[in-house]
This record gives structure tokens, sequence and C-alpha cells, in this order.
């Protein structure tokens, strides 16, 4: 099964947004989605900072994938599900 992670911050409405928007798909694709505070680890604040919301998607077997981050590009979601 398809699953999400979305690296997010409490207080980020954006991050709100983007998982709102995503959710938004569950009536077409079956997926998982697990919402990280990155304020919680040190390195993941030093990954994507400035960056988040990010969402990552993992379909298994095969490596993660970066799909987007600030706002959810419908685009690249789609593709990811249809690749």
């Amino acid at each position: 099964m398809i699953s999400f992670t979305l690296y997010s911050r409490s207080y980020c409405h954006l991050c709100d947004d983007m998982l709102e928007q995503l959710q938004a798909h569950t009536p077409d694709f079956q997926f998982t989605v697990e919402v990280i505070d990155i304020d919680s680890d040190a390195e993941l604040v030093s990954l994507y900072d400035e960056l988040v919301p990010v969402l990552v998607g993992n379909k298994p077997g095969q490596p993660s994938q970066k799909i987007c981050h600030y706002y959810l590009d419908t685009t690249a979601l789609k593709a990811f599900f249809q690749g």
C-alpha cells in the first residue's frame, strides 16, 4: 500500500492545508499518511526547516520520493500514484 510522510510543524497553516488537500484524494486512491513534526528532531529541522510542509511518498519495494513542498502539487501527486 502507498504511504506518505508529511514533514510538518504544529503551527504551520500550510502544513494543515496540505494534509487536508492530500486527504481529499482518499476516495480515488488508498494510502496512509504519517505526519511528523520536524521540531521534535534536530536532524529533521536541519533537512526541512524552511521547506515545510514536505510530502514524501513511499511505495513498497521502492525508494522514498519527495513529491512536493510548501503546497500540494496535484500533478506530481497523480504522477506518483500512476508511476
